[in-house]
């Protein structure tokens, strides 16, 4: 219900996502630019504020609003323990959740064979989610590679 309360908040008063933005999610933050495609609900706000983390850290934003994520998540091998509520595409690696810019920059700047990170469900307090008060959860950021072998990329514990 609390969710669902700030979803509507967030869409109803869009200044609201201005206020949110913990800092430590513009540590980081680089002048490269990417191209990333967004596909989302279009009642979802927490997406809504994880695209304004994007922009912050010079993505630029396809913002593609859809009535149903699924057919995206399974086209493009996200993993149903992995899900989120929205999925991104940029540079040929899989984005799903709330996987900070910082890690996806860093992604995007290594040779490797990861096809995917994701931050499965949506941990309060990760960008996008950290709407002024929310608690902070910890959460780990996962990579899948082209084996389909998964590991931790980074963890938030103390943020």
């Amino acid at each position: 219900m609390k969710k669902l309360l700030i979803a509507v908040l967030l869409s109803v008063f869009p200044a609201l996502n201005a206020m949110a933005g913990d800092p430590v999610w513009l540590e980081g933050k680089s002048d490269d630019r990417y191209e990333i495609t967004v596909y989302r609900s279009e009642s979802c706000g927490c997406c809504k504020g994880w695209i304004s983390h994007l922009k912050d850290h010079n993505f630029t934003v396809k913002d593609v609003v859809v009535a149903d994520v699924n057919p995206h998540k399974q086209r493009l091998g996200v993993p149903p323990q992995g899900a989120s509520c929205h999925t991104a595409e940029v540079n040929g690696k899989v984005i799903e959740g709330h996987v900070p810019a910082q890690d996806i920059k860093r992604l995007l700047s290594q040779r490797s064979n990861v096809r995917l990170l994701t931050v499965p469900g949506m941990p309060s307090g990760g960008p996008g989610m950290d709407m002024p008060g929310a608690a902070k959860q910890p959460f780990k950021v996962y990579s899948v590679n082209t084996e389909n072998q998964v590991e931790v990329y980074q963890s938030y514990s103390d943020y």
